[in-house]
């Protein structure tokens, strides 16, 4: 360990020295990369370190801020921290270094600016320091009340004795992050008092909008009610009694509950509101056999579902009926939804995708509010018996196998406020477990209606499923096509994990080789002349990357074509196998692995659109044993776009779409533009942790930072901004309420685009309308 060292930024490119300010030097950042070298430290051991970076007051100095690390590679993009600072005047961040470090190249933006910068220090400090420090941040981040820290601390303590502080911190972390938290735990109450707060005066434009409606359907809501506590049960129906749109039914289905209050309190409401239809059910057939008697009571074009302890947003159906109004044909609709605690707290929102059918296949994503066509729920017959706990689940995929994609509409706003209290799945998703093997159950005979071969698995330690489609027989051909120009230990290694673990065995391997010179590459490349699952190509024209892969499909005799990296390492032995049982579906196009860094943390967990420009990795850096975002890493979903490190798509389609774009998009985002052509003509593009592989990216192909690389990298993303504008501005996958400023699905400050975004509250306005009131 040593002491804390001063450090010197030394500019290193795309730097200028302006003026000084004191103790502080305005820097110029002319383009996108630049860069300082940190000198005066002689090397880095392996260890956690702390770096101190003085800033102005009030000013921010930084935008998304990156370390490169050189551990005998020079800097490259496999070795990278991203700086995450707290605090204002003095910037700090918390960072490891898994092994030792020659120098480090420190990144303070993405992009051409000004950044006021005064002394910089690093210090290293003991790993039990660390983890005391980074214990005390996240119990701090986590807590919402003072009953849930006592809660915590009781969790904590018994995690502690069993396991230690290792132990302690790994649990806290799957705390904050694993269960949809992640970096909301601090920002979404901020986000709520910005953009979600109901004033009077939005009640008020509501009622107005209301009013304007040329369609307004009979919305019923459905609510199956047993032994329901009474403050809780009347909070529900004042949900409704409240909505802001009146044309609704409010049909509740009493299943024969032992207190009677219930049914005192549900008499009470009917008798003075005739909206409220109830049933009292003689015996009690839980809660399949309850939502069909309540579905006996509804009167209405469509059915909303609400639990008996939930809350609807004033404004929910009034969203509900403006989308049936935008989209008559709608035959389901779905909205976002969030958690609230005992003391009416608001916390884990969940911002979903729009429809997503793979998604479906692997959690109840749906789930709050969800409002059916009701002349379909009949039709499908209703809940079914012996699947409670997950009734919903099997209704939502019996009715969307009748559905057409578009048909399925995502409202991506809060709409529905899910009762976090004892006994119910909100506060503990393992506290019904009755209920994830029903929903095993409903997914199995989802996959045998589809009569496509599927079969559905567990997924190890999670309330998830695995869908695996059935791979044809026989089995395709698969031809992986690796452009490659020398750097004999990568393509080396490439080549050989894919042939030494590779389960999945009718494949061929084009090597392209695209100029190398070095002897040792030339004899490697001589030694697989009579190989037979391995042909190398010579392709002698500049680099052009969709050039190249073009040349290699047109060479291929595979029905389905894999784009593979010169640096992908395989992990999972199935990986081929898998992404093969989707490539060779006829609605599915791209299909995309789930990438590590060298350091095991993620580098391609899927593609969004929008971050940070044009598109980036989703949960870029995270460690690879988390679950991401509601579980996004350890389930297979659709996303626009898949990176080509590792994608496969059927032969067919990549010819439909022309390919590459070798013309406009020589280097970058050329998969993602793929994908999109591939997702516009109707398929549906993949992404599966099943298949897993290291990737060190772009370690082969140099610094984007000669003028001429600098230009052209600007021209591909201006193409990119002038050809998919639409997609770009918004993900389908991606919600709008979702930062496109980092890789971590937190929230958006604001919201946005469209009738979407929520714009702060206009105080004065407000004030003004509630002194006319």
């Amino acid at each position: 360990m040593f002491t804390k060292r001063n450090l010197v930024l030394n500019p290193l490119s795309h730097v200028e020295k302006g003026h000084e300010q004191g103790r502080f030097i305005a820097w110029r950042m002319t383009d996108n990369d630049p860069a300082f070298l940190m000198e005066g430290v002689a090397s880095y051991p392996a260890g956690v370190y702390v770096l101190r970076v003085e800033t102005p007051q009030g000013r921010k100095a930084m935008h998304r801020p990156v370390l490169y690390v050189d551990s005998g590679n020079d800097f490259n993009e496999g070795e990278t921290v991203d700086l995450r600072f707290n605090g204002e005047r003095l910037s700090i961040a918390v960072f490891e270094l898994p092994k030792g470090a020659l120098r480090l190249r420190f990144d303070p933006s993405d992009g051409p600016g000004e950044v006021v910068l005064g002394s910089v220090s690093i210090v290293r400090v003991p790993r039990r320091y660390h983890q005391i420090r980074e214990l005390v941040t996240l119990g701090r981040d986590r807590v919402r009340s003072p009953g849930h820290a006592l809660h915590l601390a009781g969790r904590a303590s018994g995690v502690l004795r069993r396991e230690g502080i290792r132990g302690l911190r790994t649990a806290m972390r799957k705390w904050s992050v694993d269960h949809g938290a992640g970096a909301m735990v601090r920002s979404y109450a901020e986000w709520i008092s910005l953009y979600d707060e109901i004033t009077p005066l939005e009640l008020a434009a509501f009622a107005e909008q209301s009013a304007a409606l040329s369609i307004r359907p009979l919305i019923s809501v459905l609510m199956p009610v047993y032994n329901t506590p009474e403050k809780l049960l009347r909070e529900a129906i004042d949900s409704v009694l409240t909505q802001v749109y009146d044309n609704w039914q409010l049909c509740i289905a009493n299943d024969a509950s032992t207190d009677p209050a219930v049914r005192r309190v549900l008499d009470e409401y009917a008798a003075r509101e005739p909206r409220i239809a109830v049933a009292h059910r003689s015996k009690n057939g839980h809660i399949s056999e309850a939502s069909n008697s309540a579905l006996e009571l509804v009167k209405g074009e469509w059915i909303a579902l609400l639990d008996h302890d939930d809350l609807l947003r004033p404004h929910a159906l009034l969203e509900v009926a403006q989308e049936i109004e935008a989209h008559p044909d709608a035959g389901l609709i779905y909205s976002d939804e969030d958690k609230i605690n005992g003391t009416g707290e608001r916390y884990d929102a969940f911002f979903k995708p729009d429809f997503s059918l793979e998604q479906l296949r692997a959690q109840n994503y749906f789930n709050h509010l969800t409002v059916h066509r009701a002349d379909l729920v009949r039709e499908v017959g209703g809940w079914r018996r012996g699947f409670e706990g997950s009734q919903d689940y099997d209704l939502n995929l019996r009715v969307v196998e009748r559905l057409q994609r578009e048909q399925i509409r995502h409202i991506p706003k809060v709409l529905y406020h899910w009762r976090a209290v004892e006994g119910s799945t909100a506060s503990s998703g393992d506290e019904k477990g009755y209920a994830y093997h029903a929903g095993l159950k409903a997914l199995q005979e989802h996959a045998a209606r589809c009569e496509d071969g599927a079969s559905v698995e567990a997924v190890a330690g999670l309330p998830f499923y695995r869908y695996r489609p059935a791979i044809p027989s026989p089995e395709p051909l698969v031809s992986l096509i690796i452009p490659t120009r020398d750097r004999l230990e990568l393509i080396r290694n490439c080549v050989g994990s894919i042939l030494e673990r590779t389960t999945y065995r009718s494949f061929e391997i084009l090597i392209i080789d695209n100029g190398s010179v070095e002897p040792e590459s030339l004899a490697w490349f001589e030694s697989f002349a009579d190989h037979p699952q391995v042909r190398v190509l010579r392709y002698d024209q500049p680099f052009n990357y969709s050039a190249i892969n073009n040349f290699g499909v047109r060479e291929a005799k595979g029905s389905i074509v894999g784009l593979v990296n010169n640096d992908i390492e395989v992990i999972a032995p199935g990986w081929l196998g898998e992404m093969v049982s989707f490539a060779a579906q006829p609605e599915i196009g791209c299909v995309g692995a789930k990438l590590y860094y060298a350091d095991d943390t993620i580098q391609h967990g899927g593609v969004v659109l929008g971050v940070g420009g044009v598109a980036n990795h989703s949960h870029l850096r995270l460690h690879r044993d988390r679950d991401g975002y509601f579980g996004r890493l350890r389930v297979h979903h659709n996303c626009s776009a898949v990176t080509a490190a590792c994608l496969l798509v059927s032969r067919s389609i990549y010819e439909e779409v022309g390919g590459l774009n070798e013309r406009d998009l020589a280097v970058a985002f050329n998969d993602v533009d793929f994908c999109l052509k591939v997702m516009t003509k109707g398929y549906r593009n993949v992404f599966t942790p099943f298949a897993e592989l290291y990737h060190l990216e772009s370690v082969s192909r140099g610094r984007e930072d000669s003028p001429e690389k600098i230009a052209r990298f600007n021209r591909e993303i201006e193409y990119m901004l002038t050809t998919w504008p639409a997609l770009i501005r918004r993900d389908p996958y991606y919600s709008v309420n979702l930062s496109i400023s980092y890789t971590d699905y937190s929230p958006a400050f604001p919201p946005r685009i469209g009738r979407f975004a929520r714009k702060q509250p206009d105080r004065q306005a407000e004030a003004a309308a509630l002194e006319h009131l």
